[in-house]
């Protein structure tokens, strides 16, 4: 892909602007096709992420004492959702399931998807795994995770 239609002579040492002109029109070339390849604001994960995968919405806030993650899951039940804490990631997976139907006169549409994620997220400290509690509350994950200077690994219930 071309910005500038048009070719130039390679620089004899004649003409000194040319080469410039011509090294700009090449990496502005370059910088324009990397942009339309990838998607705008594309996080570094991107790129691991499957055409038609969902991932949950992730926040997190660290204070002195702990680190909070919220995670949405619209929809999820949370008996489908698996939250692990190790060394220095948490880790939130499940499976998405949905089912949608429509009736009417002598007709009936039904859709039915289905789906796991999984999401890493890497902790900015190590956490004490024995005081995270993970909480499930109309469609939001809520991981409170208490600082700690060493670190372990452990399965957390999610509770309801």
């Amino acid at each position: 892909m071309s910005l500038i239609p048009f070719r130039t002579k390679r620089s004899t040492g004649m003409e000194p602007g040319l080469t410039t002109l011509s090294d700009f029109r090449n990496e502005m070339n370059r910088l324009v096709e990397g942009f339309l390849s990838r998607p705008m604001a594309a996080p570094s994960w991107f790129d691991t992420v499957q055409p038609g995968q969902w991932l949950p919405a992730v926040d997190m806030a660290e204070t002195d004492t702990g680190i909070r993650v919220r995670a949405e899951l619209p929809g999820i039940d949370p008996k489908d959702v698996e939250v692990s804490v190790s060394e220095d990631r948490l880790v939130i997976a499940g499976e998405k399931k949905s089912c949608k139907e429509e009736t009417g006169n002598g007709w009936t549409h039904r859709e039915s998807s289905s789906g796991s994620f999984t999401r890493s997220i890497p902790l900015p400290e190590s956490v004490d795994p024995e005081q995270v509690t993970a909480r499930y509350d109309k469609g939001v994950l809520t991981v409170e995770l208490a600082k700690s200077p060493t670190s372990t690994s452990r399965k957390v219930p999610v509770l309801t």
